[in-house]
């Protein structure tokens, strides 16, 4: 477990980088479950003007991300081998939520799902990922 987990499930806000860049925060992480927030707005637009495909797909894989990294043991980190992310509704602006959940841990490989919902509740995107565990030496700079 990274010391910038540690800090986020302790409640403590350390920096991190993807979300001052995109403009999320983590508000609430616990094994098995995280949740992302964001404000999406004009500065996230794509060419025809809704919110970009990758800016749902970063808060979904923080969401994701989190929701498994906080079932790791000490001295265990974790890559993402694959994303699947369905757009189900257009975005151009407002408040957007991300729940990350694990849907089955394992020692090595876990699959975890997300559902990114609208200010109105309703479901703009939904996306899975496949999160395999590292240890030992594949943990190092991690």
């Amino acid at each position: 477990m990274t010391n910038v987990l540690r800090d986020l499930l302790q409640g403590e806000n350390p920096s991190v980088p993807i979300a001052e860049l995109i403009g999320f925060d983590v508000t609430s992480i616990q094994p098995g479950r995280a949740v992302v927030e964001m404000e999406a707005d004009g500065r996230h637009a794509n060419p025809m003007g809704t919110l970009h495909g990758g800016v749902l797909c970063d808060i979904a894989d923080a969401a994701m991300g989190l929701a498994f990294a906080a079932t790791l043991s000490e001295g265990e980190s974790f890559t993402t081998l694959e994303l699947k992310i369905n757009f189900l509704r257009p975005v151009w602006n407002g408040t957007l939520q991300a729940i990350g959940t694990v849907v089955k841990g394992g020692r090595t490989v876990g699959y975890t799902e997300c559902d990114i919902s609208d200010d109105k509740g309703r479901l703009v995107a939904r996306a899975s990922s496949t999160c395999m565990v590292l240890r030992g030496d594949a943990v190092a700079g991690r």
